[in-house]
């Protein structure tokens, strides 16, 4: 009877489990690699530039345990929204230095120990493979990709993550998003006659640290989103990425309307671009300086791209160079409603305070 009985009570668990005996799934990351990772994440460390942006962006910040040491910095600018959107991360413990270099041993003793490492440019700082292997803790590596030519990386970075800490639903409100964002940007600009652009030039952008006026973009996504003429964009130029112009083409060039990368104020004031606008007999003789079209716009590129800000900075454009199809548009409102969805927080005032209160003013230089 008794043997009936445990028979009977194995066959109806094999008909119905009362659990799972599965407790890890399969995940690929963007090297194609294959890792098992628990069914349920909830301590993870974010390693490399952007990486915990796109976590905060998936709204799984409350996930991570540790930072790396850019986060537990004080500086005197910043213009990483979602940073400003949580000064509590300056209080967690530290497990490496910024960029992905990354300490196995800090890692190997935080508590509660992280399930997960998610990791950002990883040509980078630690080797994942490395790290996975003196950790042995799966680490998946991200593409961290852009909002112009590598916007599948970057929605490839935001899925693969959004499975890993169970945010799918998340990561695919944020690609309609982006693409409902640039395609209206697009379509309010997209038959704008040759004869009604005006030739820009945008300088002071910042790349791996401040740079004077002479570094620029020439696929700068504000530019590209609005039909704006870009005087750098010319055949000879190297196409993609941050450029450091020589003085003399500028001055050939001599674009009717200048955008000045805040982010050059890192230099102080007797250096960068803004200083250089102010002192420099070149820069004073350029047709913009001397009518006073010069406005300051928001850095993008800040421990890797910021998202919103290049959002936000082609409104502000927009409205400066086309008012009457932005009219609807208040740029510094504006701001807020998309790093109010990004980040969960409006902080464009605290980003133009920290910038002088120089972001989308026109900038005197005389």
């Amino acid at each position: 009877m008794q043997k009936l009985l445990t028979v009977n009570i194995i066959l109806a668990l094999l008909v119905f489990p009362i659990f799972s005996f599965s407790e890890q799934r399969v995940v690929t990351d963007a090297t194609g690699q294959e890792l098992d990772l628990p069914n349920r994440v909830e301590h993870v460390i974010c390693s490399g530039a952007g990486c915990l942006r796109l976590l905060t962006y998936l709204q799984a910040q409350n996930l991570i345990i540790a930072v790396d040491d850019m986060e537990k910095r004080h500086p005197k600018f910043d213009a990483r929204p979602y940073a400003l959107a949580n000064p509590q991360f300056k209080n967690y413990p530290m497990f490496g230095e910024f960029r992905g270099y990354d300490n196995p041993e800090l890692i190997m003793a935080l508590h509660p120990a992280p399930q997960v490492i998610l990791k950002t440019f990883s040509n980078m700082g630690h080797d994942p493979k490395k790290l996975q292997k003196k950790t042995s803790i799966p680490v998946v590596v991200l593409e961290y990709g852009n909002l112009s030519s590598q916007r599948d990386s970057l929605y490839q970075a935001l899925r693969i993550m959004g499975r890993v800490v169970n945010k799918g639903k998340r990561a695919e409100e944020l690609i309609s998003f982006f693409e409902s964002t640039i395609k209206e940007l697009k379509d309010r600009t997209k038959d704008i006659l040759k004869s009604e652009q005006k030739s820009c030039f945008v300088g002071g952008i910042a790349f791996k640290g401040p740079h004077g006026f002479h570094s620029t973009e020439l696929d700068y996504p504000p530019f590209i989103f609005i039909n704006v003429k870009n005087a750098a964009n010319g055949p000879f130029m190297k196409t993609s990425g941050q450029n450091n112009i020589a003085k003399e083409k500028i001055i050939q060039w001599d674009p009717q309307i200048l955008f000045l990368d805040l982010s050059t104020l890192q230099m102080g004031d007797k250096a960068g671009g803004l200083f250089e606008l102010k002192t420099d007999p070149a820069y004073q003789a350029l047709t913009a300086v001397k009518k006073g079209q010069i406005y300051g716009v928001l850095p993008y590129n800040w421990y890797a791209q910021n998202f919103g800000s290049i959002l936000v900075d082609a409104y502000f454009i927009g409205k400066l160079l086309y008012p009457h199809r932005f009219r609807d548009i208040d740029p510094s409102a504006k701001a807020d409603e998309i790093y109010s969805f990004l980040v969960g927080k409006p902080v464009f005032k605290e980003m133009d305070r920290m910038f002088q209160g120089l972001v989308f003013k026109k900038i005197p230089v005389h």
